[in-house]
């Protein structure tokens, strides 16, 4: 396991350039066109069987090892942000307003490193790999979308574990943090639009004003929340977004609010939306008017599959030491469609730590912002993480229990 994080150091000066040209291109969304040619440039070469999605930019890239075995996911999502970038780095975005302030551009070249890691070893690996290079992530259903264009029917056997990693300033770098069970929240959007009758602002007794509606809507879902919700099975409503009204004197027709519902069981999610649905309708219903509410489902709650999560554990503790493992004491309100892949099959989403050093974890600019800079010494441990539990698990090492 020395050899892997070697391997991964060798190919560290490669990979920070394959990184950095993806930093300076970022694309948004499920088709990028530029980050898929600097992708398959990438991976020239290499004994991989391509499969390019057309339903999106996605790519299914499979090693097969020269003996069988079971098959591996390992993800790389690639899309960026809608971010005006203002780090100053000297690779900084040359796309105004586009940046990759979530470090997707280093998890696709992680990705890229550990297929040539795994590919120099073909000789001595057994089962298969999919390299999922993914688009899409931040909002645009990419991991689903790639599902239902037979990603896991890419090569037989079917895949039976999957791994994807997301690096973080919250944490140390090159450490890794995950927790068994729910990680990561399911994420919808509300919509509500409250329906009153404009008028004159000086005379609001004339009208149905759906601005203090509105305000009463938000106090009301979020004490209502404390008083459903089980304080151990948490849950969130935040209303990001208000819109109502054009000037200083007239009472508008309607107001707009938009905000976002989370939580970490199925449970606790269809029981947000039945506060919001409620509370919205009989607080406008006590003041004389309407409440219209509209739910778009999002992304569904990220479960890491607990004997999954216990063998990544282990291969982790031996391949980058002891100690660079520790248990995530918190699951996080952040949302992931990595969730699609693990509804599927068993698997393990880490936070990979790439904090700078001399710096302190979840005190510097953290992921979305728009001054965020990444550790890419961090990606050392990625690649060799990424190979290591490929081969790990291609040696028929995780049994899922019965």
């Amino acid at each position: 396991m020395n050899d892997l994080l070697a391997a991964s150091r060798a190919l560290l000066p490669g990979i920070v350039e394959t990184r950095r040209l993806l930093h300076r291109h970022p694309e948004r969304g499920n088709h990028l066109p530029l980050t898929r040619r600097i992708v398959l440039d990438a991976l020239d070469g290499l004994p991989l069987e391509v499969n390019l999605h057309e339903t999106t930019s996605g790519i299914a890239a499979v090693l097969r090892g020269k003996r069988p075995g079971p098959t591996i996911v390992l993800r790389g999502d690639m899309d960026a942000l809608p971010v005006q970038e203002d780090t100053g780095l000297p690779f900084a975005s040359e796309h105004p307003g586009l940046m990759h302030a979530c470090g997707h551009d280093l998890h696709t070249a992680m990705l890229v490193g550990a297929a040539r890691i795994l590919s120099s070893v073909r000789e001595e690996f057994a089962g298969a790999v999919v390299f999922m290079f993914q688009p899409g992530e931040e909002g645009f259903f990419g991991a689903r979308l790639m599902l239902e264009e037979g990603l896991l029917d890419t090569v037989d056997p079917r895949p039976t574990g999957a791994f994807a990693m997301h690096v973080t300033t919250w944490f140390t770098s090159g450490t890794l943090q995950h927790r068994p069970g729910p990680q990561m929240a399911s994420s919808d959007e509300v919509h509500i639009t409250v329906r009153g009758k404009g008028g004159h602002a000086s005379a609001p007794y004339l009208s149905y004003d759906p601005i203090p509606v509105a305000s009463e809507i938000v106090l009301a879902v979020e004490t209502a929340l404390t008083r459903r919700i089980n304080v151990f099975q948490p849950g969130v409503i935040t209303f990001a977004m208000i819109d109502a009204g054009t000037t200083h004197n007239v009472i508008p027709e309607t107001a707009r609010m938009l905000g976002t519902v989370r939580a970490l069981s199925d449970d606790t999610r269809a029981e947000l939306h039945t506060i919001l649905r409620r509370v919205a309708r009989n607080v406008a219903k006590a003041h004389g008017m309407e409440a219209d509410v509209r739910i778009e489902l999002g992304y569904p709650v990220v479960v890491n599959d607990p004997a999954y999560t216990a063998f990544i554990d282990t291969v982790a503790g031996r391949t980058l030491g002891e100690g660079s493992v520790r248990p995530l004491e918190n699951p996080s309100m952040g949302g992931e469609d990595w969730a699609y892949v693990l509804k599927e099959i068993p698997g393990t989403m880490s936070y990979l730590g790439a904090c700078l050093p001399g710096q302190t974890p979840g005190k510097v600019p953290g992921n979305h912002s728009n001054r965020v800079v990444f550790d890419e010494e961090a990606m050392v441990h990625g690649m060799a993480m990424h190979a290591a539990v490929a081969m790990a698990h291609g040696r028929g090492e995780f049994t899922a229990p019965l």
